[in-house]
């Protein structure tokens, strides 16, 4: 890595921290309807541990973003990106919802991904809109406590921003999380098996994931498949 690597990298992560920062901010007042502009920032007023955690995690996103796509708009789109699913990872956490106004402004982020980066159809990111927010949907027609509002609203924007391959991923892999978190807190018996926790979370690591390597995983199973059925 060259010097000017080095000195994007550290660049980046110091504006991750910062801007991850505001996202604490956001983290902590926008359940609340608080203005987040206003009044003393409230990861200041005490030490918080997951206040300083969120602020590392920010820097290494920028670093991660440089690494992967250089300094580059579709960069600071996928950084975007990834700075709403973790607001809505922790609000999602901690208050059991996801605000709409999340949703509306993830599906502008992602917009300008699609202007920015990837060789993804309007076919294919039109089929990742409902390919899992429809049934996610139809399942809570039958089953109203099935799965969260928001949720469904995520899975909807987040198709868009990754096409139909990388999303129908994400959401195996926030089932397979959502699962093992399911699992574990039975087994510490804290929840009922009618009780719910937050899906948000699960899902919103599942997008991360997929965000690099969701098409390629889609794309090797296919593969598998095909092999199968000509063998």
């Amino acid at each position: 890595m060259n010097s000017i690597n080095i000195a994007a990298c550290i660049v980046a992560f110091l504006l991750g921290v910062v801007l991850f920062t505001l996202a604490n901010e956001i983290i902590l007042k926008l359940p609340n309807n608080e203005n987040i502009f206003k009044g003393k920032p409230k990861s200041f007023e005490k030490f918080s541990p997951r206040c300083l955690f969120i602020q590392i995690l920010g820097g290494v996103f920028g670093v991660l973003m440089v690494w992967q796509f250089g300094v580059s708009l579709e960069a600071v789109t996928v950084f975007l990106f990834f700075a709403l699913l973790t607001i809505i990872t922790f609000i999602d956490a901690d208050t059991m919802e996801i605000p709409l106004v999340l949703g509306v402004i993830s599906i502008f982020t992602r917009g300008g991904f699609s202007l920015t980066g990837g060789d993804l159809s309007l076919v294919s990111r039109l089929i990742g809109m409902i390919c899992v927010s429809l049934p996610l949907f139809l399942i809570v027609l039958v089953i109203p406590d099935g799965f969260g509002g928001g949720d469904i609203k995520l899975m909807f924007a987040a198709g868009f921003f990754l096409g139909w391959k990388a999303t129908v991923i994400a959401f195996f892999i926030g089932l397979i999380i959502g699962g093992c978190q399911g699992a574990i807190l039975l087994i510490r018996r804290k929840k009922g098996k009618d009780e719910h926790f937050a899906f948000g979370p699960a899902l919103s690591v599942g997008l991360m994931i997929a965000t690099f390597a969701g098409s390629q995983m889609m794309n090797s199973y296919i593969n598998v498949i095909k092999a199968s059925f000509y063998a």
